[in-house]
């Protein structure tokens, strides 16, 4: 008889191997959903988890894995995992690699984009109709500090972002901020190697302040038009680099 082994002989082995990632897997899950192990923390060192659980380095990077998977740890090359408690960041962070991949497909930049026009739209809609004191003086702030970045396309740039951020956040939902969190970090790259001129930035600037003028008015269907004529004017600046 031949004396090969079936790759099937090591089905038990292989089993038992992640019944083991399992387990740990589930105690480190409710070590972070609990506090033990702290946001933001890096994960303790592969030989500490291997001698608390018993287990082989495959097991513990394999259980890494799979709560990289699920958001609850963010891995990067060369560093200890670090420790993202369950929360509405966490849980897009955990879809951003398959929406990278997507977004490298023909016209996936542009579908994500039309996502956040449409979702922009209500947003400034509703921040004409229902902003507060606190809020307009917030949107007056950021953008005081955009005009102030014109000359400067990095610090423009995160200006921009921070101005649009706040749209997200009047609504009071805690699952919007995290939407734009994630759209930034999907789309941002794109608009950062465009380095555009100040006379960009300036035409950039007048879009948000045509939404804001709008939003003192108490205007939504202009504030609304003035969003999409901004974002659309956006695309077609950065359309090309795709």
């Amino acid at each position: 008889m031949p004396n090969d082994v079936s790759p099937l002989d090591d089905l038990p082995a292989r089993s038992g191997e992640h019944r083991a990632a399992d387990a740990v897997v589930a105690t480190i899950e409710q070590d972070i959903v609990s506090g033990v192990l702290t946001n933001d923390s890096p994960l303790p060192p592969e030989r500490d988890l291997m001698g608390r659980f018993g287990i082989s380095r495959t097991v513990v990077r394999e259980a890494i894995a799979t709560l990289t998977t699920r958001g609850l740890l963010e891995s990067k090359p060369r560093h200890r995992p670090i420790v993202r408690k369950p929360g509405y960041d966490a849980a897009f962070s955990a879809v951003g690699g398959v929406v990278s991949h997507l977004l490298r497909q023909d016209g996936g930049v542009k579908t994500l984009y039309d996502v956040r026009i449409f979702l922009e739209s209500s947003l400034v809609r509703h921040a004409a109709l229902h902003a507060r004191k606190e809020d307009i003086a917030a949107l007056r702030a950021a953008l005081e500090q955009n005009r102030a970045a014109i000359d400067d396309p990095v610090l423009f740039d995160n200006t921009d972002v921070a101005f649009h951020a706040i749209f997200y956040r009047i609504l009071g939902n805690p699952v919007f901020p995290a939407v734009h969190k994630a759209f930034v970090s999907w789309l941002f790259e794109h608009w950062q190697s465009m380095n555009r001129s100040p006379e960009q930035n300036l035409i950039y600037y007048a879009g948000h302040k045509a939404i804001f003028d709008a939003i003192i008015d108490r205007d939504p269907d202009a504030a609304e038009q003035a969003l999409l004529a901004h974002l659309g004017e956006a695309w077609e600046t950065v359309r090309g680099t795709f």
